[in-house]
Formats: structure tokens, C-alpha cells, sequence
């Protein structure tokens, strides 16, 4: 349980808090709610107050809405990034009091009731009257975030762009050393470090792609020789499911080809490889230039911010302590939810950014309307799934435990209603018929862009900001002198189509 402080809306566990008015606009106007995240968090949470009397401001770091657990489907080329991460303005288009900015958000001031954003230099301050965080939370390296490098996460449309290149373009390095009689074996190796439901589901679709997608794409290589390794240094397979579907997983992985080395933890990670310690000592090292990093999580920076701001306290991942409402202790305008908050031993899964969401979004309707405030916050597990392979699939739904095809089926279902959009649910209808009935995979484009541009950003002081020009800055010669050429260049190529002088030899 996290701490709750004396100051929070909720007294009891059981019994609901005093109402709390809710802060009236400066400006006189509309309340104004920000939210903060563009994931099932932000989005849910924004749909929630579509018929309220406010106006909503979403500012997120990217453009799309995604859907996290397909992410290893976009790397293992089943689906395309488009299909996981529509357009979050088109998701909110007929939401009238909705607006919605880009922008990676580096400061919030409880006391102005600010929250500040930038994109490529540009500075935005949003001004707020009840204000929702819903971060969500990122790849953890645990102190070592120089592995990042070698062994990108699965945590961003980037990442799982980054992935696909990096899977696909070693089976090509691999055909093209074995036509030179190049030792192939670092190429054709694949680790995954992490066994829980992302590493799960990336090992498993790497097997099926070596061991049946591409089994006759090469000749120089036998792509079924592939090595598929899953790392972890726990003690079994899927943790959260229990030991029974956890022994059941890792069978069944192995039936798949995919090696499973437990109570291994990985000391170093480099471009041609990995290092892992067991628990008697021993270290031994795998030659693998393909690495996926599945292991760990840590909440938004955003937390340490207002943990600052309010003394609430960090667990070891970031997670920040809320109130039993969801609220910040001493800040009752500032709700807090999914993977960010630390209460009551809640799993960083979709349902409980959802959920924490529409509470948050129904508190602040219920303030503005006098209504009293609601119950302590209590989410309702409506199970946990993982894929193992194609038509295999684990699931536990309160006490009931399912694995294969039945589970495989829920798992199916379950993913086609919370893919957002009826486009995105067709096509990834079709994909997944091509993929699991045949073994096409539709999505295998990948290029070396993909594969070093995040390398490449990284190296610049500023990032991507570096790239571009400040806000304001305008070169009127050079614009003069690029409108002559342009102006020029289209004149001569009207005037050689009229004259009908094009592929007419030109005399010497």
C-alpha cells in the first residue's frame, strides 16, 4: 500500500471524502483540464469528459495514440506501425472540446498550475484548472543505459521500427557472409532479455519468423538454424501468470526452438554481443548482434517532478504514491494514473490506465456539477493474456487459468476491441490471417534509417533540435534567390514540353 497524506480527499479506505469544490478559471472561462499523455491513460481519459463543461488540452510527446502490447508485431514485420498508432487527432476530431498539442512535457508548476512543453525548440505553457497525468513509463536498464545502444526497448513506434531493421537486416548480413564463407552464427542469434509477456511474445514470433516465415527466402543460409535465446534472471517464465502457466510457456517455447536460460543476469551488452552471470558465478558470454531489451520499466521523469513539488514518495521504478482517489497528496486538482502511481500493488497494464482514467474524468465532472466525490479508486483485474506463438496463448482471468487455442482465441478478441479504430481493426484482421493461417509476414520493409537514425540523433547535443532552424529565423536573400531558380526550372520545363523538344537529339 502506498501512503496516503492527511491532506488527500480520502479519509477511509471505504467510506468517500468530503467534496471538493473544484478551482475556478482565472480568466473566467470554461475549467480547464490538461492532460498529459497521448496513451490509454490520456486518450480514455479525454473521451471520458467529451459531454463535460470543460475544455480539454492534450499535450503529448508524439502524434498517435499506441497501442503498446502490438509493438512486437510491428518489429516481427505482422503489422504495421499505422495499425497500432493512429493519428490521435482523428481519434478526437469530433470531440469538440478537445484540442490536442504536441509536445514532450519538462515542467509542471503545481503552484501556477502550469505545464510547459517543448517541441524543436518551440516552448508551450498550458494553463490548468484540474490537470490529469498519465505518462506512462519507459524502458529501464537498471542503471546501465548505455545498453540501450546495442539492445533497443519495445516501448515506442521508434523501437519497434528500429527492431524490425535491425531482425531482418541480420538475416540479410547473414546471407550475404555466408556467400563470402563468413562464420554466420553472431548474425543468425537472437536474445531477448526479459521473460515476461513483451519478451514472451517478441521470442516467440522471432522463432516463428526464422523457423517458418523464412524457411524459403534464402539459399545461403538455412534460416531454421537460427538461435532464438530468452533471458531472465528470475526463476520462471511469466511471473505474474503463476508457476503453473509459467512451466507451461516455457515448454512450449521450447517446442518452438527458443532457448530459455533463467536465473541469468546480464552484466554487459555490446554490438557483437552479451554477457550473463548465474547465480554460482559463472559468466558466459553470447555472440549475438541482435539484442531486445524486454526487462524492466520506469515511470516517466514526470514523477520525480511532482514527487518535488508534493514530498509524495518514489517507489524503485519512479512510481509516485497517490491518494486512494488518485489525487496528489495536498493537490486534489492533480489526478495521477496507469503506470505512473504507486497503489495498492497495481500492475502497470492497460486496464488500470483506463480505468484510473474514467475515474479521474468522472471526479472532476461530478466537482463541477456539486455532486459528492466518489469512492476510493478500486480496479477491476479483467485478466492478463500473453502469446506464446500462433495459436498459443496464456491467460488468467481471477482465478482461472488458460492456455492453447482457447486462450490464443480470447487473446484475438480481446485486442480487436481495444485497437482503436474500425479501419485498423479490418486490416489488422487481414495481416493476422495472412500471418497465422499462411506465413507471410506483410510488414518485412525495413532500412538502414530505421536501423541507425535514433544512434545518430543521440550523438547530437541537442537532438533533433539541432536539425532544424529557431523559431523566427528567416534568410530573405537566400528565399529570393531559391524562388529564381525554382521559378527558372519550371520554365524551362513547360517550355520543352510545348515545343515538343523532349527525347529529340539535341545537335552538337
Amino acid at each position: 500500500m502506498s501512503s496516503t497524506d492527511s491532506s488527500g480527499p480520502a479519509a477511509t479506505p471505504d467510506a468517500p471524502a468530503a467534496p471538493v469544490p473544484p478551482a475556478a478559471p482565472a480568466d473566467g472561462g470554461r475549467h480547464r483540464v490538461v492532460v498529459i499523455g497521448s496513451g490509454f491513460g490520456g486518450l480514455f481519459g479525454t473521451k471520458a469528459l467529451k459531454r463535460s463543461d470543460v475544455d480539454v488540452t492534450m499535450v503529448a510527446r508524439t502524434t498517435h495514440h499506441l497501442f503498446q502490447p502490438l509493438l512486437y508485431q510491428v518489429a516481427t514485420g505482422i503489422l504495421s506501425e499505422g495499425e497500432i498508432a493512429p493519428p490521435t487527432r482523428e481519434i478526437l476530431a469530433r470531440q469538440r472540446n478537445a484540442t490536442v498539442l504536441l509536445g514532450e512535457v519538462t515542467e509542471v508548476d503545481l503552484e501556477q498550475r502550469t505545464v510547459t512543453s517543448h517541441v524543436l525548440g518551440r516552448e508551450n505553457v498550458s494553463h490548468y484548472d484540474s490537470l490529469l497525468v498519465a505518462a506512462g513509463a519507459g524502458q529501464s536498464y537498471f542503471g546501465n543505459d548505455q545498453f540501450a545502444e546495442f539492445a533497443p526497448g519495445m516501448k515506442s513506434v521508434d523501437d519497434a521500427l528500429e527492431l524490425r531493421g535491425r531482425i531482418f537486416g541480420a538475416f540479410e548480413l547473414a546471407e550475404l557472409g555466408a556467400h563470402r564463407g563468413e562464420d554466420v552464427d553472431h548474425l543468425l542469434t537472437f536474445v531477448v532479455v526479459g521473460a515476461g509477456p513483451t519478451g514472451v511474445e517478441m521470442a516467440g514470433q522471432i522463432a516463428e519468423l526464422a523457423h517458418r516465415t523464412l524457411k524459403r527466402d534464402f539459399k545461403a543460409i538455412n534460416s531454421r538454424s537460427a538461435r532464438v535465446i530468452l533471458v531472465d534472471a528470475a526463476a520462471q517464465v511469466l511471473p505474474p501468470f503463476g508457476r503453473k502457466l509459467g512451466l507451461w510457456t516455457k515448454e512450449r517455447l521450447e517446442k518452438l526452438g527458443v532457448e530459455v536460460m533463467l536465473g541469468a543476469m546480464v552484466t554487459d551488452v555490446d554490438e557483437r554481443g552479451l554477457e550473463v552471470r548465474f547465480k554460482d558465478g559463472r559468466v558466459e558470454r553470447i555472440r549475438a548482434v541482435t539484442k531486445v531489451w524486454a526487462a524492466g520499466v520506469q515511470a516517466s521523469p514526470i514523477a520525480r517532478t511532482l514527487s518535488d513539488q508534493t514530498g509524495a514518495p518514489l517507489d524503485r521504478a519512479g512510481r509516485i504514491a497517490v491518494n486512494p482517489d488518485l489525487t496528489l497528496p495536498g493537490h486534489p486538482e492533480v489526478f495521477v494514473v496507469g503506470d505512473m502511481i504507486d497503489l495498492d500493488h497495481l500492475p502497470g497494464v492497460a486496464q488500470v490506465a483506463i480505468q484510473g482514467a474514467k475515474y479521474a474524468a468522472k471526479e472532476i465532472d461530478g466537482r463541477l456539477k456539486g455532486k459528492p466525490a466518489q469512492k476510493p479508486f478500486k480496479y477491476f483485474d479483467k485478466g492478463s493474456m500473453a502469446t506464446i506463438s500462433r495459436f498459443n496463448a496464456v491467460a488468467t482471468i481471477g482465478k482461472v487459468r488458460l492456455s492453447g487455442f482457447i486462450a490464443w482465441l480470447m487473446w484475438l478478441a480481446v485486442h480487436l476491441v481495444y485497437i482503436t479504430g474500425f479501419k485498423n481493426r479490418i486490416t489488422a484482421v487481414l495481416h493476422w490471417f495472412v500471418s497465422f493461417l499462411g506465413r507471410g509476414r506483410s510488414e518485412r520493409t525495413a532500412t538502414e534509417q530505421q536501423i541507425f537514425a535514433r544512434s545518430a540523433l543521440n550523438r547530437l547535443r541537442g537532438g533533433a533540435t539541432d536539425l532544424v532552424s529557431a523559431p523566427g529565423e528567416y534568410d530573405a536573400e537566400t528565399e529570393r534567390s531559391r524562388r529564381e531558380e525554382l521559378e527558372s526550372q519550371a520554365a524551362e520545363e513547360s517550355r520543352l514540353t510545348d515545343a515538343g523538344e523532349r527525347g529529340v537529339k539535341v545537335a552538337s
